[in-house]
């Protein structure tokens, strides 16, 4: 075993939230938003993050009432892909050993106090914390932990996030409060893939019925889900850290943008998770609400299937797409202008991002020369989008704007997540589509995997990801700007823009985050001042 250093040593702080976010699964959010309220890919937006308990004090009897779009699918994201299940559950029910703190950015612990990092960055040592219980009342332990890394890499897990964590070679409880994880090379993306969902901590015995029962060590409990309305948690009363400020949470879920804005209007909800018709804003800039605006990771994607035979496996045609989208009319037309153009897979929060806007340039005349090469003449493509706002708003301008340089387009709205997710993320059948991918640091997620739905990943690209995650952390950078320049010199996708955080709550709701660029929403960093 290699000798062990303090190279890496962090202190987790009481009250460290996360980040906060809400959008799509494996590269996408799985969520079926549906109300009977007048309630992976994507979800419907961004989240929130800040400390537990927030700032007006508590613990209270209150119940808080937040408004989204995408119901889960279920609740054992081990298995399901989508968004919307870590929104929910992660670090509000289930815990991870570190995750990210939202004001600096630098990864700190959470159920572990501890960790040091041997000198050839091979072997972690974790301190966790002592006295820490799940909600069914049985001890966390390094055992615990240790099964919940291991059963990452065996068919318990089914969806393709588990990956990250292909790195781990071997992880050892040497005690109820150490554990020792060793990898096969080092790995830069190693300690980020543990704040994520991979990184969360089961029972070895609650792992029977995760789809409906969930048992964590986080700041709140499931009790109930009324599928197609509301989804109810309830404080924790023996968490190990800050008692958060509301008693209870109800999450409800809507099928459209117009019952979420009515019901933050008619005090039906506290808070809008994440506006899904950013025009309507005007509605509550004369009212008694606070609006927050900020930034997302939430990359809205319009993939483009490149499997042999598919229209899109010319790399012209591929080109003609991206020249022949004006994305700041785009933005304007379905999201009311508000986001950021980036095009690529990287958003301005992470250390690789460079403005990427100017590789395809619209150009109407370069689009119909393009498609003239391939002979792509009034070739019809296959547009199949999920039925969530943005996609749907965002899939008519694209309609429009590959016709007017000579493609047929043909739109097919298909039910989310059910029918996507089946339809283009499971069987590709599809020649684009358009999606939010809201992971942390997903680039090599999507665009890494020939069999991921985004049917890219090189031999080129998959190199450059592995050099780049065993590098030092300049060398890093460095090697992901330059695969974040190859996905889109490539055309490997059109990136149409990034979501904007943005918010709708009661005056005096705290603990709402500027920016969303987490899984989670972080329940417990909510109060009311």
């Amino acid at each position: 075993m290699p000798t062990m250093t303090t190279s890496t040593k962090t202190r987790s702080r009481a009250g460290v939230a996360a980040l906060a976010t809400a959008v799509l699964l494996a590269g996408c959010s799985a969520g079926s938003g549906t109300s009977s309220d007048p309630t992976t890919p994507d979800g419907d937006g961004a989240t929130s993050s800040g400390g537990t308990g927030g700032d007006a004090g508590g613990p209270s009897d209150e119940t808080v009432r937040v408004g989204l779009v995408a119901e889960p699918a279920s609740l054992d994201f081990t298995t399901t892909d989508g968004a919307a299940i870590p929104q929910l559950l992660l670090d509000n029910v289930y815990e991870t050993l570190v995750t990210v703190d939202q004001e600096s950015g630098e990864i700190v612990g959470a159920l572990a106090e501890e960790w040091e990092v041997s000198d050839d960055r091979l072997t972690y040592t974790f301190t966790l914390k002592d006295g820490v219980t799940f909600s069914d009342g049985s001890d966390f332990t390094a055992e615990d932990a240790q099964f919940s890394l291991e059963r990452v890499s065996t068919d318990a897990w089914t969806t393709s996030l588990k990956a990250q964590l292909d790195v781990v070679e071997s992880v050892e409880a040497q005690d109820d409060t150490t554990l020792v994880v060793t990898l096969t090379e080092p790995s830069n993306s190693f300690l980020y893939a543990l704040t994520t969902r991979v990184g969360a901590m089961f029972d070895t015995e609650g792992t029977d019925d995760l789809a409906n029962t969930p048992i964590g060590t986080g700041p709140y409990t499931f009790v109930s889900w009324d599928r197609g309305s509301r989804i109810v948690l309830e404080r924790n009363e023996d968490y190990h850290g800050d008692a958060p400020y509301f008693g209870t949470v109800e999450m409800h879920y809507f099928r459209d943008a117009n019952a979420l804005n009515n019901a933050m209007l008619t005090d039906a909800i506290d808070v809008v998770s994440t506006v899904q018709a950013p025009e309507s804003l005007a509605e509550f800039e004369t009212g008694d609400y606070q609006i927050v605006e900020g930034t997302t990771n939430g990359e809205v994607v319009l993939s483009m299937n490149q499997q042999e035979g598919a229209p899109l496996a010319d790399l012209a045609l591929r080109q003609a797409v991206r020249h022949a989208i004006d994305h700041q009319s785009l933005m304007d037309t379905c999201w009311a202008g508000r986001g950021t153009l980036i095009g690529s897979m990287v958003p301005p929060t992470d250390p690789w991002y460079e403005d990427r806007t100017g590789d395809y340039p619209f150009d109407q005349d370069k689009a119909r020369a393009l498609i003239a090469e391939a002979g792509a003449e009034g070739e019809t493509l296959r547009l199949r989008i999920p039925t969530l706002p943005y996609a749907v708003a965002c899939g008519t301008v694209v309609e429009s704007m590959l016709e007017e340089v000579g493609l047929q387009v043909e739109v097919d709205e298909l039910e989310f997540p059910s029918a996507w997710l089946e339809t283009v993320f499971t069987n590709k059948d599809f020649d684009m589509s358009i999606v939010a991918h809201v992971e942390p640091r997903d680039m090599g997620n999507v665009f890494g995997n020939p069999e991921y739905y985004t049917t890219y990943g090189t031999d080129q690209i998959r190199a450059l990801l592995d050099e780049a995650d065993t590098a030092s952390e300049e060398e890093q950078v460095a090697k992901m700007k330059e695969a974040a320049a190859l996905i889109s010199e490539d055309a490997a996708a059109d990136f149409l823009f990034l979501l904007p955080n943005l918010m709708v709550a009661d005056p005096d709701i705290t603990g709402l985050p500027e920016n969303a660029i987490k899984e989670s929403f972080p329940l417990a960093a909510l109060a009311r001042g």
